[in-house]
């Protein structure tokens, strides 16, 4: 590890130094020279050194306003080439072998092989994979488009310069290559000028699947094989798709008003569009490829009498496909259709069927290893991707249903259907679902926002099956929620079973999922419906805002574990989906961990999760990095299928139960009950001038004038990453672990670190949290930006994170965080030396444009906006 270590770090010295040259290039030797300044003060202020540190603090606090702006620049890009330096080590040639350890999908199969695991067992388990991630657009993505794709030249240019065969005039040629891209991205502005609209974050979904995933699927595929084949003998069979791809770029309204039934029949048609244009690629190498002249009878008698008929048949399949693109196109574009819809492609099966004729025909005929090529990855792409490119979720918030039937019912004289008890509300929506006749009134103008929500359903019901994968109701709270959409739906006339997911998001929304489930299996039109399969999603974000981390998690756990068992007592096939973000406070975690810290068979059905904001960047930005991140995905859910985690002993949960509720009561204490505590959180962080940063297209708060409470859960756990507090992450847990200790309880809660796979999750998960707060920046802002009546609050929350890390260090690694993931422990401290400095020019900037009020400059402000993006970047999980 030492020397892959090395290997990195040379890399981030290669491109550091690239960098400065840049920089003495358009800025001058003055401005590089206050920059290494800075940079080596910073180096030394974190060795120890109060001399530096105070020279480095009278630097930043003195800073003129038009160094500002390079300074600001020079330590964001570093971050930035520090991640692209990371991400490549991952997938270094010297490091995939030891990239992934024994969390690989090899590394398992061997260990089943040792074992005696019964092959047919195995192959059952890996039948059933299905990893279906979500891709969302939360506003997390601080890195612009233009940026990303230089940046991933970097990394291809990284991956030649690592072959060790390489000429001098070679090597000089991709150094150079690699300078004029960083000095691309120099030049290149990195704060966008305006929000992006949810069409262009659907494009930005698009271009992650084009440039990435659709390389990355076949591959991860043939890995399972290989893997199957070399221990168990067996292919994995070549109908089944192990992974999936589903978006809500287009399709998530709640709380976005930039989301209408228009935006989402366009991004269908946009994903129609680039599915076509991808597939007719793959079909035109196919008809080069396929100059074969051997084929079954069948195929022959099928597909016609010709020279070359696999040939043949490309060339037709490239027509259709070509008559596909110009189709969509000219329908984007709003022109007079040149062709018609019967002369394109419009479900999957139209592809499948004559590519898997090909493929069977092949192998018949001895040419298995030309059938196992482009065609068997196209195929594969057809049962992953398909002819819709990803499946779109809609997602709405519960009341907005609920206003809708409620102005249907006070228009045909029923009343007021919002102010009905919840029995007369499923009584009625269980009658009008079992009614022929419809509801709504033809004549009838309703409200723009009813009338929006019907739109929305005639959407959905115009497209065929597969094509929308869930509605999802966030806030769900009663079985009328989901029997609502259901009737939404049946007036728009779908004809089609769309999956209603209710999203549990609030702690007592967890609670009572199970209630709210029960309730609905027990209506018999419900049951007939859903064909025995139902979605249920379970909230990360918003459940620790509400509750905090600990509390949360619990609730998150008992949520699943109450769902599991309600499913197998009725016997409804359950999909879990997991609404995670990328930071702890939002139920991130390290894939792998986290997945096996589930309760026992939640995974039995596949898991279903968002990616969301710049994980989808990190994780899946890269074909070979998507496929090490499939790779952990299939590994842990096979593992967890196979070898259940343990079912909770009742002492273990008897100590969940009492932390729980010790950790909810302490975190609401503070976030809802301090009356200093929401002008000390707009004073500490930069919360106020994130809404300023055009992150995502969605509006920061669900309603503008509402306080803390009405703030989305993402710009919250952000704010507090930017002045390294990291409140919401960690506040109410480590008293709660500590309570128990004083109690003389420390041996139970060491064992279940040893034995429970979800409370040692959770330690580490609060072990990495605490290894990116830091209590003297945090307490800086306190002192450059805070009232000073409101001091005493950042001081007692810093001596609360204090004391936590004390308990959880000694319940983890005595002395020190992160003692096992040295890897990880050393890339913090190599980032804080450069993120140091942007936090404190935030802290300036941040009380310089506070006292210009209203007419704030504007590259004070463009500096402020870096430095967000740059902490962010050098924090990696931002939201």
């Amino acid at each position: 590890m030492s020397q892959l270590y090395e290997s990195m770090r040379h890399n981030i010295h290669m491109l550091g130094d690239f960098l400065g040259e840049t920089i003495r290039d358009a800025q001058g030797n003055e401005i590089l020279e206050l920059i290494e300044n800075i940079r080596q003060l910073s180096r030394s202020s974190r060795s120890g050194d109060e001399k530096a540190r105070e020279e480095l603090l009278d630097i930043l606090a003195n800073i003129s306003t038009e160094n500002v702006i390079p300074v600001a620049r020079a330590f964001s890009q570093f971050l930035n080439l520090t991640n692209i330096a990371e991400q490549y080590q991952t997938i270094s040639r010297h490091s995939q072998d030891s990239s992934l350890g024994d969390r690989s999908l090899g590394q398992l199969f061997e260990r089943l092989k040792a074992q005696h695991i019964p092959a047919e067992k195995v192959i059952e388990t890996v039948e059933k994979l299905l990893i279906d991630l979500v891709l969302t657009a939360h506003p997390t993505e601080v890195t612009r488009r233009s940026l990303v794709n230089k940046h991933v030249e970097i990394n291809r240019t990284l991956s030649r310069l690592e072959h060790n065969d390489l000429t001098d005039k070679e090597t000089t040629k991709l150094k150079r290559r690699l300078m004029q891209l960083i000095a691309l991205a120099w030049h290149t502005n990195e704060i966008r000028t305006k929000r992006p609209t949810p069409v262009d974050e659907a494009k930005w979904g698009m271009a992650v699947i084009e440039n990435s995933l659709w390389k990355a699927v076949p591959e991860f595929c043939r890995q399972i094989n290989y893997h199957l084949e070399k221990n168990f003998g067996v292919q994995h069979p070549v109908g089944l798709a192990p992974v999936r791809f589903s978006s809500w770029m287009g399709g998530d309204r709640d709380g976005n008003p930039f989301v209408t039934a228009e935006t989402t029949r366009q991004v269908l048609q946009m994903n129609r569009w680039k599915a076509a244009d991808l597939f007719l690629e793959d079909i035109k190498s196919l008809a080069d490829e396929l100059s074969i002249v051997n084929c079954t009878p069948e195929f022959r008698a099928k597909y016609g009498d010709h020279k070359e008929p696999y040939r043949i048949l490309m060339k037709k399949l490239r027509e259709k496909l070509t008559n596909t693109v110009t189709y969509y196109a000219e329908l984007l574009q709003g022109k007079t259709l040149s062709i018609s819809s019967k002369d394109i492609l419009v479900n999957d099966e139209q592809l499948w069927e004559p590519l898997y004729d090909c493929y069977q025909s092949l192998h018949k005929c001895g040419m298995r290893i030309i059938a196992n090529g482009g065609l068997l990855d196209c195929l594969r792409r057809v049962r992953c991707f398909g002819l819709g490119l990803s499946r779109l979720d809609i997602r709405q918030e519960s009341t907005r249903h609920t206003m809708a039937i409620a102005e249907i019912t006070r228009y045909i004289g029923l009343g007021d259907y919002s102010q009905w008890t919840e029995d007369d509300k499923q009584a009625f929506l269980v009658r009008e679902l079992s009614s022929r006749r419809p509801l709504v009134p033809t004549n009838w103008q309703p409200s723009p926002e009813t009338q929006e929500i019907l739109d929305t359903c005639k959407v959905v019901a115009e497209q065929t099956e597969g094509v929308i994968s869930a509605y999802v109701i966030s806030m769900a709270r009663e079985a009328s929620d989901v029997l609502a959409v259901h009737l939404l739906l049946k007036e728009a006339g779908c004809k089609i079973n769309i999956p209603v997911a209710p999203l549990f998001e609030t702690l007592d929304d967890l609670d009572r999922c199970e209630k709210v489930m029960t309730s609905l299996f027990n209506i018999g039109w419900y049951r007939g419906v859903i064909n025995n399969k139902q979605m249920v999603m379970i909230g990360y974000s918003d459940s620790a805002k509400d509750a905090g981390m600990l509390s949360a998690s619990w609730a998150q756990y008992r949520a699943q574990e109450a769902l599991v068992n309600l499913c197998e007592n009725y016997s409804i096939e359950l999909t879990l989906f997991h609404g995670r973000g990328g930071t702890i406070g939002r139920g991130g975690a390290p894939a792998h961990a986290a997945l096996l810290s589930q309760p026992p068979r939640s995974l039995k059905n596949g898991l279903r999760a968002t990616e969301q904001g710049e994980m989808i960047r990190f994780k899946l930005g890269l074909p070979a990095v998507a496929v090490e991140s499939l790779d952990l995905y299939a590994s842990a859910i096979l593992e967890a299928n196979l070898f259940p985690p343990p079912e909770p002993k009742q002492a273990w949960r008897d100590m969940m139960d009492q932390a729980s509720k010790i950790s909810c009561e302490q975190y609401r204490d503070i976030v809802r009950g301090e009356t200093d505590f929401v002008p000390y959180f707009r004073a500490a962080t930069p919360e106020q001038e994130l809404s300023k940063l055009p992150l995502g297209s969605r509006p920061a708060k669900r309603n503008p004038n509402g306080g803390v409470e009405s703030l989305r859960a993402i710009p919250w756990i952000f704010a507090w990453m930017q002045n390294r507090l990291m409140l919401p992450a960690w506040l109410g847990a480590g008293s709660a672990l500590q309570q128990f200790i004083d109690n003389g309880q420390e041996e139970l809660l060491r064992a279940m670190c040893q034995e429970w796979p979800f409370f040692s999750t959770r330690i580490g998960m609060l072990e990495m949290v605490f290894s990116k707060t830091d209590l003297w920046l945090a307490e800086h802002y306190d002192q450059r930006l805070v009232p000073e009546n409101l001091h005493h609050l950042g001081e007692t929350l810093r001596n609360q994170l204090k004391s936590d890390i004390k308990t959880v260090l000694s319940l983890a690694h005595e002395g020190q965080l992160m003692a096992d993931l040295p890897w990880i422990a050393e890339s913090i401290a190599l980032r804080n030396i450069y993120t140091d400095p942007l936090n404190l020019l935030q802290v300036e900037l941040l009380h310089r444009l506070r006292l210009q009020g209203e007419n704030p400059n504007p590259e004070l402000e463009q500096a402020l906006m870096i430095t967000i993006t740059g902490i962010a970047a050098g924090m990696r999980n931002t939201g």
